[in-house]
């Protein structure tokens, strides 16, 4: 690879310090040019593609910066000029340059060598050359803190898609959703503060919220630095995510300043930039806040404007590629936004306008800008060259010397030709009504012109609804899009809604339910499919989606990765809601409850706005809110990343929030309790709004209430309200006032429950007090007191099961401790035979619990749920160790080890009852408590045993040698240090109590522990006592004192957290044991084992079903149901109201109201400013005005007394002024746009079309022939049809053009116009409309005219029924168009005539050859609606085309003739395309085509 400096040369030796990853070996660096090789434009890097996104400021990682060493070289070029040629110029220090602008010195050695070159002229053709690029990498600018950003130098050739690909695959950069080209002046210019600050709040803001790239010319001066300046103070003041705005600056490689320090063979990473404008001189610095630089090389230096080709060829590449985001496809719009401005920014407007690019023009910021936007609303015509000349004077004083006549002819042809283009271009004006916000007016520029496009049907609309989807702008929407001009169908609506869901758009969702999108319309099986298959690749639910989808590809041994079905997604979530989608062969193109299925959808993916949005359209809301609190749960609990459960816990924070309603519960807990008690037993409260309804539910009815708690709900897996509340732990839902009512109803069964609890038991004692007024029941039925059914409804209600199951578990505990204590004989007497029989009916109850299925979960899950609950496995324990103690028992050898077991089981079944005092509201929560605690100590424990170990160890090692013994290890280890801490400390540790007697000196007596080391002689210990005392005090300081006061403040915390919430807590646990004795058998141990024979044989023999009882959960008919959701939906809307009504009385939303109100009414006082001014301005020009009048009114005076002999006119004074005129018509803003211009418009395009010839540059008001314009010196271009037979000569020699025949027939060619006799000069006829700027015949086959025929076929459009559509009280009419082959643009079925000929070639090309006499007959019964001009832009001075235009109009449908032309049509050149069209004013057809059809929509009276 080559390097060369530009203003000194650079050493290999240098490099080290520029590129310091690179080495000093010189041969790496080869000066010659035989050691460059061209490589192909465009290879793939080792990577294909560089997938992560990152930030621009960003360090490069070492495998990216490794593709962009290899791929840029490969694929980028610079270029360089091969041959020195001394340049009539010096340098700036007046030495010798090249014809480039380059040093001797900094060419290559071969082209400074050869002396046979030095006398040819320069030619960058032929003497500059491509190469591998030396300059790309992270650029730094020095000083600027962490300023950094990409660069690469890059040939003015380079192609742009090999631009964009490093932009989008290396660079890291998301394909934009706009680009934004600012263009204006390019040395610092002043602005008004305000107009400054509104530009750069709007530019950036635009950037930020539709995700736009902004390219400049990125040195620091002008325009660039204004756009710079405002990147800068935007991320100064936003947080790190909102500030990346991309800004891409495209500048000219000779220009950059200082650009010595960016030339890295091997890559800058990073290359250290200074930005030094002191000392630039004529060459610019890079601007430090833009995050990228393209420099354009094209070989020389100094030379500004080389960037402008690539640029432009760059961003209509970049417009031309489609983005797919959320399932829309839309082609990158592009925007040009003008600042002040010289000759280099007029051309840039109007190739923008010309290519169609939409302008906006901030008027107020100086020069160009400020031309363009005093003329803008003038009509054409009044845009003279005498008005450009004035306004040049004024805004252009410094310069205006240098406008020579043919630059103000060329700039008044340019202006008008930008501002007839009037649907492009937008005049931003400070102060302007609905324009405050630069963004805004960019977004409606782009609007706009897309609204003024032509198109075909809804294309227009649909395109613009996608801009702004894409944009993310609902204002933009709201007001630009979902206007009265366009009624939208739902329909239409749900390709964008799709869109918006994927993209997480909900301000648009709830943009297009308000529209009319219906839910239930929307959501199919395949837009679910859809809608998953796009799921953000970041949740913890896509990651499982994966997952399962693996496993089924692994499963099947499939080559391809299956394609995700819904039966997918249900076993993803069949962890937390069951199936609720089926396998299913066949293809189904419904869900049973789409509102549902979208729900979970944003849901899983955590997305709260969405969730809400669409939780308001559910119908069975209670139902759907306890369930996505149930999903958020599970999902929390597997999520990895900390910061997403964070986001998960913090959401259902915000809808506990929302949702709960204190004061309507019996409690009145506050929100803070729910979410920690929540945390503390895991729970994701995310409940959104369900006790707010189910408040108003209970207060309006209580029975309806707590029917909505019961009701079997389908859509989400046949459960309940209540049973997802429980599932999910959402605590506060349980304790609610209406819940616990329900509970207490369950719990009393069918007794009324202000029934007393002695009455209970006095009745259990002795029930024929039941046939008393002694307890009430709530049935009528079972009010007579004679009824038999009493005594069941009172032994069967879960109260009464309760107490005397409590009775039946003491009598068991103290028959057991009889027969431990005292009757625990060899062989078993009758009363421990009792108590085998009333384990064995326990054994069975739990049995039954465990198989108990009556929602068919099967067995595993049964099982599952069933060991999750504690008390269930203290059950098993229990059993398990007493089957084990009995097992022992009844052998002889283990009796003893038997009765030591059944003991232990013994205390296990006391712990059992604990879950007994559940009932309790004082012993409930402390139960909690203990278990709490329990946690606690495990935790005290493990720091405990640290000390206890190292001390015991410590201990161990110092006083005694070798203990062999490992029991006495044990208790010299842990169980004498675990002692310490309670005050048993040895008494040998210190040597003063030491008694030899009471240890062993060997350690050979197993009931004594090994004496420590002793001396010999006197048997005294030799320990260090010093040391094992300080040993043993620092034990019990932090043993003794810190951690057991640790534990004490531990076991203080968890009391004080729960005794606080007591009464949520014990509602909470109720529910458990209120549910557990209401499916319990009502007989008791043992007795319990009657029913279970009963349960037995009713399902093991008759085969019935287990079913819930009708109280916990009823399935209710379809009428009932669909009215008490009615009801319940009725009531959520109410709920929703009232809490918007709550928001807007909250004092920090007043306070965020009056903050916004205040800026409001200061921005409106500023604006109020600046209309007065412009207020005073109009009253003056009103004023001048009348001036005016009086003036002409008094010449007339004046006039008329000289007509009738009064006065001279020799002293007539001058009166009114010729400014009053002129400043009226600048005053005429968006007035009625001027007419059919007189001229023609598209002959005079200074680009002809399919050359790279330019016209002479012709006003409007030099076109006729009869104007004189000394000026005019118009290009000659004929161009050559080698396919066409007949041609007049290429070249307009005086001799060929002698033969030709004008104004008459000349052989077979018709060379008469319609418009009669026509000029000719010189041999050359004379354009009867005017001058076009060209001479010659251009791409016409004939000078003079060329005629043509274009039949405009048409019928009316039909509804499927046959009766006329109408639009505007005007019937609508379809047209024949066709779209010929090597052509994008639509055109009607015609064109020129051959010598000779009555149909056009083209139209031949339709018809079949058969038919072509009847299409004769056809044209000669139609109404000839033009014959004539036709403004082409094909047309030149001497050679223009004349046509007949047609109407063939087909009224009925039924027509034969219509009916035969669409059979001859199917059956034409397959490479033709033919459709029917709607005829409107936006058909996309050519300009002068469009023109004849509004001709024949007038004659028809149908609608344009």
């Amino acid at each position: 690879m080559a390097m060369r400096g530009r203003s000194s040369k650079v050493l290999p030796s240098e490099l080290n310090k520029v590129c310091p990853e690179k080495g000093d070996n010189p041969a790496a660096y080869p000066r010659k040019m035989s050691d460059f090789e061209v490589v192909p434009n465009l290879q793939q890097s080792s990577s294909s593609v560089c997938k992560s996104r990152r930030k621009a400021h960003f360090p490069t990682g070492s495998n990216e910066k490794e593709n962009l060493i290899s791929w840029i070289p490969e694929n980028i070029q610079k270029k360089e000029c091969t041959y020195f040629v001394e340049s009539s110029q010096t340098s700036d220090s007046g030495r010798i340059v090249c014809e480039c602008g380059y040093l001797r010195e900094q060419h290559l050695e071969d082209a400074a060598k050869p002396p046979i070159f030095l006398g040819k002229e320069w030619d960058p053709s032929r003497h500059v050359q491509e190469m591998p690029t030396d300059a790309f990498g992270d650029i730094h600018f020095t000083g600027l803190g962490q300023k950094t950003g990409k660069y690469v130098r890059v040939s003015s050739d380079t192609p742009p898609r090999v631009i964009y690909h490093l932009m989008t695959q290396h660079w890291g950069l998301d394909a934009p959703n706009l680009l934004i080209s600012v263009t204006g002046g390019a040395k610092n210019f002043v602005m008004k503060p305000r107009l400054k600050n509104i530009f750069r709040q709007g530019l950036v803001k635009v950037a930020q919220t539709t995700g736009a790239w902004i390219i400049t010319g990125g040195s620091h001066a002008g325009v660039m630095k204004q756009v710079g300046e405002a990147v800068r103070d935007f991320i100064l003041s936003c947080s790190h995510k909102e500030g990346d705005i991309v800004t891409i600056g495209i500048a000219t490689w000779g220009t950059v300043y200082n650009r010595e320090s960016l030339i890295c063979p091997m890559g800058g990473f990073p290359a250290e930039y200074m930005l030094d404008e002191e000392n630039q001189g004529s060459l610019s610095c890079l601007d430090s806040n833009h995050s990228h630089f393209i420099l354009v090389d094209d070989g020389t230096h100094g030379r500004y404007g080389v960037e402008i080709p690539l640029r432009t060829r760059l961003e209509k590449f970049i417009s031309e590629q489609t983005k797919v985001k959320g399932g829309v496809a839309i082609k990158i719009p592009i925007v040009c936004v003008v600042l002040e401005g010289g000759p280099g920014t007029l051309d840039t407007i109007y190739n923008a306008i010309t290519n169609g690019t939409p302008c906006v023009i901030v008027e107020g910021s100086g020069r160009v800008a400020d031309v363009i936007s005093e003329v803008a609303n003038l009509p054409v015509p009044k845009i003279t060259i005498a008005l450009i000349r004035k306004k040049l004077s004024v805004l252009f004083h410094d310069t205006y010397e240098l406008f020579t006549e043919g630059k103000l002819v060329e700039w008044t042809k340019k202006i008008q030709d930008i501002v007839r283009s009037r649907q492009l271009l937008t005049i931003f004006r400070e102060g302007k009504y609905g324009q405050q916000d630069v963004d805004v007016a960019i977004l409606q520029a782009l609007l706009k012109a897309s609204r003024n496009q032509d198109h075909f049907g809804h294309e227009n609309w649909d395109h613009q609804l996608k801009l702004a989807v894409a944009w993310n702008r609902v204002d933009i929407a709201r007001s630009e899009i979902f206007t009265d001009d366009h009624e939208w169908k739902p329909t239409d609506l749900h390709p964008v809604m799709a869109a918006a869901l994927i993209s997480n758009k909900p301000e648009f969702v709830k943009l297009f339910l308000e529209q009319g999108v219906r839910l239930k319309e929307f959501v199919t099986w395949d837009t679910l499919v859809y809608l998953y298959d796009n799921m953000a690749p970041s949740c913890l639910f896509h990651s499982k989606l994966q997952k399962v989808l693996l496993e089924e590809k692994e499963r099947t041994a499939g080559s391809k990765m299956p394609r995700i079905q819904l039966h997918h997604v249900s076993q993803v979530q069949s962890s937390s809601l069951r199936s609720l989608y089926k396998r299913s062969a066949g293809r189904a193109t419904f869900t049973m409850d789409p509102v549902r299925d979208l729900l979970i959808w944003a849901v899983v993916q955590n997305r709260k706005e969405l969730a809400e949005i669409i939780w308001a359209q559910s119908q069975d809301c209670m139902a759907s809110a306890l369930a996505c609190s149930k999903i958020l749960k599970e999902l929390a609990k597997e999520e990895e990343d900390t910061d997403t459960t964070d986001d998960m816990l913090a959401l259902a924070e915000q809808y506990e929030h929302k949702a709960i309603d204190p004061a309507a519960k019996g409690d009145a807990v506050g929100t803070l309790l729910s979410i920690k008690l929540s945390l503390e037993l895991s729970v994701v409260p995310l409940v959104p709004a369900w006790p707010g309804v189910f408040t108003d539910c209970y207060r309006k009815d209580e029975e309806r209430a707590q029917k909505l708690l019961t009701r079997v709900s389908e859509a989400w897996g046949k459960t309940t309200c209540l049973q997802l509340a429980l599932e999910a732990k959402n605590m506060n839902f349980v304790s609610h006032g209406g819940v616990q009512a329900f509970l207490t109803k369950v719990w009393w069964g069918k007794m009324c429950v202000d029934n007393g609890l002695w009455r209970v038991i006095a009745c259990m004692l002795f029930f024929p007090l039941l046939y008393t007024s002694f307890i009430t029941f709530r049935e009528k039925r079972l009010q007579p007191m004679g009824c038999l059914t009493r005594l069941r409804a009172f032994f069967t209600a879960p109260v009464v099961i309760f107490l005397m199951n409590i009775l039946s578990y003491f009598t068991f505990l103290l028959l057991f401790a009889y027969v431990l204590m005292v009757d625990f004989q060899p062989l078993p007497s009758w009363r421990e035979y009792l108590i085998y029989f009333w384990l064995f009916s326990l054994v069975c109850e739990e049995t039954r619990q465990l198989l108990y299925d009556p929602d068919g979960l099967g067995v595993v899950k049964m099982a599952s749920l069933y060991f999750k609950d504690f008390w269930n496995k203290l059950d098993i324990c229990a059993i398990l160790a007493f089957l084990t103690g009995l097992t022992c028992r009844l052998i002889p050898s283990t009796f003893y080890p038997g009765r030591i077991i059944l003991s232990l089981a013994f205390i296990i079944f006391c712990l059992r009852l604990m879950h007994i005092f559940t009932v309790s509201r004082t012993l409930g929560p402390k139960i909690i408590i203990v278990k709490r605690m329990m946690k606690d100590v495990f935790f005290f424990l493990f720091l405990l045993a640290v000390w206890v170990v190292s001390f015991g160890v410590a201990k161990q090692a110092i006083l005694i040698h070798n203990e062999e013994r490992v029991e006495w290890l044990f208790r010299g280890v842990v169980y004498h240090s675990y002692l310490t801490i309670f005050g048993q400390i040895p008494s040998y540790i210190d040597g003063v109590n030491f008694n030899i007697d009471q240890c062993s000196p060997n350690g050979t007596d197993p009931y004594k522990p090994k004496c420590p080391e002793t001396n010999e002689d006197n048997k005294k210990p030799i320990f260090p006592e010093w040391l094992t005392v300080i040993l043993l005090c620092l034990y019990l300081l932090f043993t003794n004192i810190l951690l057991l006061n640790l534990l004490i403040a531990m076991f203080n915390y968890t009391f004080q957290q729960v005794q606080e919430h007591t009464d949520q807590i014990w509602k909470f646990q109720r529910h458990d044991l209120i549910e557990e004795y209401h499916g319990r058998p009502p007989a008791p141990p043992p007795f319990i084992l009657l029913n279970h024979l009963q349960i037995l044989v009713r399902r093991g023999l008759l085969r019935r079903p287990a079913t819930h009882h009708k109280q916990l959960k009823e399935k209710l008919e379809k009428n009932e149901e669909a009215a008490l959701l009615s009801w319940e939906m009725y009531l959520k809307e109410n709920y929703l109201q009232h809490q918007q009504c709550q928001e807007k009385q909250n004092t920090e939303q007043k306070i965020r109201d009056i903050a916004q109100r205040v800026d409001v009414l200061a921005e409106l006082l500023d604006l109020d400013r600046v209309k007065r001014t412009g207020l005073v301005e109009q009253r003056l020009v009103s004023l001048e005005e009348q001036v005016h009048q009086s003036a002409q009114a008094l010449r007339w005076i004046t006039q008329a007394l000289q007509d009738n002999g009064f006065g001279s006119g020799k002293d007539v004074p001058l009166m009114g002024s010729s400014k009053t005129s002129e400043m009226k018509e600048v005053q005429l803003e968006g007035k009625a746009e001027e007419s059919q211009p007189p001229h023609h418009v598209l002959a005079r395009n200074l680009l002809y079309p399919g050359s790279h010839t330019l016209r002479f540059p012709v006003p409007d008001e030099k076109v006729p022939w009869e104007v004189d314009f000394p000026l005019y010196d118009p290009p000659v271009y004929s161009a050559e049809h080698k396919d066409m037979a007949v041609q007049d000569p290429f070249s307009p020699s005086l001799e060929s053009l002698l033969k030709i025949n004008y104004n008459t027939m000349d052989g077979l060619i018709d060379r008469q116009s319609f418009h009669g006799l026509y000029t000719v000069q010189d041999g050359l006829p004379l354009n009867p409309m005017g001058r076009t700027g060209l001479r010659g015949r251009g791409r016409l086959h004939c000078f003079g005219p060329n005629h043509a025929l274009h039949p405009i076929v048409t019928r009316w459009r039909r509804n499927s029924d046959g009766s006329i559509i109408r639009k505007s009280l005007k019937k609508m009419l379809e047209v024949l168009v066709a779209q010929y082959p090597l052509s994008d643009v639509w055109a009607l079925p015609g064109g020129s005539l051959e010598p000779g000929e009555t149909l056009p070639l083209k139209l031949k090309w339709i018809l079949r050859r058969e038919f072509w006499p009847q299409f004769q007959n056809l044209l000669k019964q139609g109404t000839e609606i033009h014959k004539g001009y036709l403004d082409d832009p094909r047309n030149t001075d001497n050679a223009w085309v004349e046509t007949v235009a047609v109407s063939v109009h087909f009224d009925n449908q039924n027509d034969v003739e219509m009916k035969r032309l669409n059979s001859f049509l199917q059956g034409c050149d397959p490479e033709l395309c033919i459709r029917w069209q709607v005829l409107d004013k936006r058909i996309p057809l050519h300009a002068n085509h469009k023109e004849l059809l509004h001709k024949v929509s007038t004659l028809l009276g149908a609608y344009y």
